[in-house]
C-alpha cells in the first residue's frame, strides 16, 4: 500500500441535455469524441454513481473508496465522512443552455425518503460567464409555497425566481433547500457535499436526448423548498496578502470552506498543513513534492486539475512555475477549545494576574513567581500544540501536572 501522496484523479465526463463542449477549451480536457454536449466533469466523488481513480502517482488505478478505507485519518485528518462517504464532490459545469429549476433535498425530506437520497449543499465559483450569464437563486422575496405550487403548474414558475447576473470570479453559496437554477452560458467550478440527489421542479419545457421530457420531482422538491426570506447569494470577501500569495475568502459553511490563492510563479516553499486540504486549480503550472529518503515523489499540476492533499503527507512543498490561482477548499472540524467555557467579558478585561483574570477558565494561580512561570510555559506549550493540530486537551494537561505545579484545577 502507498504512503499518503497528492492525489489526481481521472475525470469522469456526464453528457447533459443543457451542457457544451467548453470544458475541452477552458481546461484543455480530452472529451469524448464526438459532439454530445458534456454538461458536467466530476472531478472527486465518492458515490455509487461515480467513483473517483486516481490517475498519477505511487496510487495510480486506486478509487477513492479504497483510499479512505486505506489511509483513513492519514487521508482525511479529523474531516468527518458524510455517511461513509468522502466529504466532498468537486465538479465542473458547462451550462450551454439552462438547468432545470431545482432543488436539493432537506434534511427532513431525506430522512423522510431514505435511501441514497442525501442532503446536498453546493456552491459556485463562476469561470466563464457571457455577457447575459446569470443565475436563478432562491424565490423572489414575499413568494409563499402555494404560490410557486401554482406557479409551476400553470408553466410560469421562472417568473417567481431571483434572477443574478453573474461574471467570472465572483462565487454563490446554495444551501439545501434553496430553489435555483445555473443559467445559459455560465461555466463553474462546483463544490459540495457527497450527493447526487436533485428534484426537477421546471424544465423550461424542453424534451431530453431521446425526445421526451424529462422527469420532474414536483412532490418532492415542493417538500422541500425552503420559503421566507432569500437566502444571501454571497457572502463577504475578505484578503490577506503575502510576500508570494494572496487569498481571499469566498464561503464558509458548517461544510466546507473556501478560498481563492493567488500564488506567485518561480516560488518553491513547504506546504504547512496538517489537515486534508483540496485545490482546484484555475490557473498556472505548478508541482507538489512529497516523502522522505526513498519514498518520495512530485505531482505536477495544471490548470483543470483537482489536487487532494492528505493529511499525514511528509515534507510537502509547492514550487510554482508561473503565476498560478486555485480555489482551496477544507472541511471544518470542531475546535480542541469547543468544550471550554468563554471567560466572562470581567475577566477578559482584568488586570492579568488577578484572581478576575485567570489564566484559564477554572485555574486559580500561585503567587510564587516560580510555579507562575511554569504555568505560563505550560499553558503556551499546550497552545502551540492546539495550533499545529495535535489535538492536546490543556485541562488535562494541567491536571496531570496540578500536583508538581502547586495549583488548584476545577473539575
Amino acid at each position: 500500500m502507498p504512503t499518503p501522496h497528492p492525489l489526481i484523479f481521472k475525470p469522469i465526463y456526464q453528457p447533459r441535455v443543457w451542457g457544451g463542449r467548453r470544458l475541452g477549451e477552458l481546461f484543455a480536457k480530452s472529451l469524448p469524441a464526438g459532439t454530445d454536449p458534456i454538461g458536467e466533469s466530476w472531478e472527486v466523488v465518492d458515490l455509487d454513481e461515480g467513483q473517483s481513480v486516481v490517475a498519477t502517482g505511487p496510487a495510480t488505478g486506486m478509487s477513492l473508496t479504497e483510499l479512505v478505507a486505506a489511509w483513513g485519518t492519514d487521508l482525511l485528518g479529523r474531516a468527518p465522512l458524510v455517511e461513509g462517504r468522502f466529504p466532498l464532490l468537486i465538479k465542473f459545469l458547462d451550462a450551454r443552455a439552462n438547468l432545470s429549476v431545482q432543488v436539493h433535498p432537506s434534511p427532513a425530506e431525506a430522512t423522510r425518503l431514505g435511501g441514497s437520497v442525501r442532503v446536498k449543499h453546493e456552491a459556485w465559483y463562476v469561470l466563464e460567464a457571457d455577457d447575459d450569464g446569470a443565475i436563478y437563486h432562491d424565490l423572489t422575496p414575499g413568494t409563499t409555497r402555494e404560490a410557486f405550487q401554482a406557479a409551476v403548474a400553470d408553466g410560469s414558475a421562472a417568473s417567481l425566481l431571483r434572477r443574478i447576473p453573474v461574471r467570472p470570479g465572483q462565487c454563490y453559496y446554495v444551501p439545501s433547500g434553496t430553489v435555483h437554477a445555473l443559467g445559459a452560458g455560465v461555466v463553474v467550478a462546483e463544490i459540495q457535499t457527497p450527493s447526487d440527489t436533485t428534484f426537477r421542479v421546471y424544465d423550461w419545457d424542453r424534451v431530453g436526448t431521446d425526445g421526451k421530457p424529462r422527469e420532474l420531482h414536483v412532490e418532492q422538491a415542493l417538500a422541500s423548498i425552503r420559503c421566507g426570506e432569500p437566502v444571501e447569494p454571497q457572502q463577504p470577501r475578505t484578503h490577506v496578502a503575502g510576500p508570494f500569495t494572496t487569498v481571499t475568502h469566498l464561503v464558509t459553511c458548517p461544510y466546507f470552506k473556501i478560498e481563492r490563492v493567488q500564488f506567485s510563479g518561480g516560488v518553491e516553499q513547504e506546504i504547512p498543513y496538517a489537515e486534508l486540504v483540496t485545490w482546484i486549480v484555475l490557473t498556472g503550472q505548478g508541482s507538489v513534492s512529497y516523502g522522505s529518503g526513498a519514498d518520495t515523489g512530485t505531482i505536477p499540476f495544471k490548470p483543470g486539475d483537482t489536487v487532494v492533499l492528505p493529511a499525514a503527507l511528509t515534507n510537502a512543498r509547492i514550487k510554482t512555475e508561473t503565476d498560478c490561482t486555485w480555489l482551496e477548499v477544507t472541511v471544518p472540524t470542531p475546535s480542541d477549545l469547543a468544550d471550554y467555557p468563554r471567560p466572562a467579558a470581567a475577566a477578559l478585561n482584568a488586570q492579568p494576574g488577578t484572581p478576575a483574570a485567570p489564566i484559564m477558565p477554572g485555574i486559580q494561580t500561585s503567587n510564587d513567581p516560580v510555579i507562575k512561570a511554569q504555568v505560563d510555559a505550560q499553558i503556551k506549550q499546550n497552545v502551540t500544540e492546539f495550533e499545529r493540530g495535535e489535538g492536546v486537551n490543556a485541562r488535562k494537561a494541567m491536571r496531570e501536572n496540578a500536583d508538581e505545579f502547586g495549583i488548584k484545577i476545577n473539575s
